[in-house]
């Protein structure tokens, strides 16, 4: 006698599955988590800041409370002056990114080629970093005048050497087996630098534009105190004149907010994917 078998019924697809069936989303709960413990900080600072003001019972005109930095923000919005400061400040920013970037890749992808072009400039890098962006604003000033073109000069200059010399390691990075097949297979030198070098020093690259937009941005507001007529840096420094404290502490939030937004959603996930796509995988970040 056969025994009876038993049927099992198929699988229903997740998307059939009641709701209160169905698995956990765990990245959207990692994502909040991460936004959380990433805003903690700032919360409890500003928490911090607001409990010490009132508790010393300190003047605006030394240092001022929340309340009274997001009234400047509401009314730098309002005049329109945040739009045309910060669209000043963003525009020179990009302008000096584009020229950094345009002039710093092909100089140091061509000195980690040879070993002798980057024996004779190394020690001229290492010496140049430490004097790049501030230093310069007065030969910029000199230079150039009162203006646009000395402010976008700095972020230039504050870009320039940290990008040369992190290309420069990431093109002696690449395995020389690579190398030395593709000139084997007469690979033309322009191929070699699209196809081989750029993609093999692109880790270090954008490790370097990381570090030098940190530079860069440092460098814009110090010359936009000194030689702009407009951006957050002018803004900050004009408010000072009229011991607006409210308004300076605004402009350094916006600097510092501005700066984590670029880090966090632009710098750091373009870091991550070109690790694990051309470098080394599983990097923390």
């Amino acid at each position: 006698m056969t025994p009876p078998t038993t049927k099992v019924a198929p699988a229903r697809p997740a998307a059939a599955l009641p709701r209160h069936a169905r698995k956990p989303r765990k990245r959207r709960g990692s994502r909040l988590g991460r936004a959380l413990w990433f805003l903690g900080p700032l919360a409890v600072l500003a928490l911090a800041w607001a409990v010490a003001v009132a508790v010393t019972g300190t003047p605006l005109r030394v240092f001022p409370q929340v309340t009274d930095v997001a009234r400047a923000l509401g009314d730098m919005a309002a005049s329109g002056d945040l739009a045309r400061h910060l669209g000043a400040s963003l525009r020179r920013m990009g302008l000096g990114i584009v020229l950094a970037l345009v002039t710093a890749l092909p100089f140091g992808i061509a000195l980690g080629s040879s070993r002798a072009l980057s024996a004779f400039f190394a020690p001229l890098l290492r010496f140049s970093v430490a004097l790049a962006g501030i230093a310069w604003i007065p030969v910029a000033t000199l230079w150039f005048g009162y203006g646009d073109r000395a402010v976008i000069f700095i972020v230039w200059n504050a870009m320039f050497f940290a990008l040369t010399y992190n290309a420069m390691l990431g093109v002696r990075q690449i395995p020389v087996q690579l190398l030395r097949a593709a000139r084997s297979l007469g690979t033309s030198r322009l191929r070699m630098f699209w196809e081989i070098l750029l993609p093999g020093a692109l880790p270090s690259i954008v490790t370097g534009l990381r570090v030098g937009l940190g530079y860069g941005w440092r460098g814009l507001v110090a010359a936009e105190i000194i030689a702009g007529s407009a951006g957050l840096g002018y803004a900050l420094f004009q408010a000072q004149k009229y011991f607006r404290t409210d308004v300076i502490i605004a402009s350094m939030v916006i600097i510092g907010v501005l700066w984590l937004l670029m880090d966090r959603l632009l710098l750091a996930p373009l870091e991550r994917r070109t690790v694990e796509r051309w470098g080394m995988t599983g990097v923390n970040r």
